[in-house]
């Protein structure tokens, strides 16, 4: 039986989503096994990693299809124009700080739900509190006031049962909150990126899925560190992953049945260059605003396209 192409566009989002299911089960399970030295060390590596990916893509410069389109010393600086004019661009538009506005304010909008719901649950249970109290005093008075009638059974006090019912309200809404929170850290890790937007494309386009290979082992590792905080909302991040790669996949699909030969080595080449600037950031070498240079990869076929016009 021949094996599963690597080439099949949708397979990366299909591992990365795997990936981060095994991983949040393992992290529910025995996440806090782990060490920080242990998981810096696997960034390293996946940092390392990486950089060759980003020069196996970056050769894509080379290739004889954008050579004969654009002419031989053209391609350079058809990347070096797409990675400058995008990087105008978007630093112009603030795309990174925007992408970390967006992740801020969404993660914020809940923190400050899931404030409202402690206050509300502690304010119920200071209220609960008194009653009980006043109960007790009640019944202290009454005993010391008048005689007890032996043959009257106690009268049963519903404090306790009122008490339980609110303590599990509490476990629950607590339970809530952080599933809530583990889905919505997850799925803005997973889901916001470069990586994701670079692999996700790259697997349409049949480039292969070595990319969203590293982040799927990046994802798995950052999972099992999630979810042994957070539980199984880490879990229900891998839902968000399908669905947020596998559109993006579909855009390379549409793409790579319209772009020509040429316009796809040029547009993997710039990747293959912002690839590195995620290696760099994985490494601590250097934090490369990457998202900033996203647009790039808009310019880079546009590039081509117009040098091709006038080759």
């Amino acid at each position: 039986m021949a094996g599963m192409d690597a080439s099949i566009p949708g397979l990366g989002t299909l591992v990365n989503t795997v990936a981060v299911a095994a991983g949040a089960l393992l992290g529910m399970g025995a996440g806090h096994r782990f060490s920080e030295r242990t998981r810096t060390i696997v960034t390293d590596c996946l940092g390392l990693v990486t950089l060759l990916m980003a020069a196996l893509s970056a050769m894509s410069v080379t290739s004889p299809a954008l050579a004969a389109d654009v002419g031989a010393s053209a391609p350079v600086l058809i990347v070096l124009g797409s990675l400058v004019l995008g990087g105008v661009v978007g630093s112009a538009l603030r795309i990174e700080d925007r992408l970390e506005g967006l992740a801020g304010t969404v993660r914020d909008a809940v923190a400050a739900r899931l404030r409202r719901r402690r206050t509300a649950t502690g304010s119920a249970a200071t209220t609960t509190a008194p009653r009980a109290r006043t109960t007790g005093m009640t019944a202290a008075g009454a005993t010391a006031a008048q005689p007890v009638d032996r043959a009257t059974p106690p009268v049963a006090d519903d404090t306790a049962v009122d008490t339980a019912d609110d303590t599990d309200d509490g476990t629950a809404a607590e339970a809530r909150e952080r599933f809530i929170e583990g889905w919505l850290t997850a799925t803005l890790l997973f889901c916001v990126g470069p990586l994701t937007i670079l692999g996700s494309i790259n697997d349409g386009l049949g480039r292969g899925i070595d990319q969203l290979a590293v982040k799927s082992a990046l994802d798995f590792f950052a999972s099992i560190a999630f979810a042994s905080t957070f539980g199984v909302g880490v879990l229900a991040s891998a839902v968000s992953v399908l669905v947020v790669q596998g559109g993006l996949t579909l855009v390379g699909m549409l793409l790579g049945a319209v772009m020509p030969e040429s316009q796809i080595m040029a547009l993997t080449a710039t990747g293959g260059l912002l690839l590195v600037g995620i290696a760099f950031r994985l490494l601590d070498v250097k934090h490369i605003r990457v998202g900033d240079l996203l647009p790039a990869l808009v310019v880079a076929p546009l590039l081509t396209a117009a040098v091709a016009a006038f080759h």
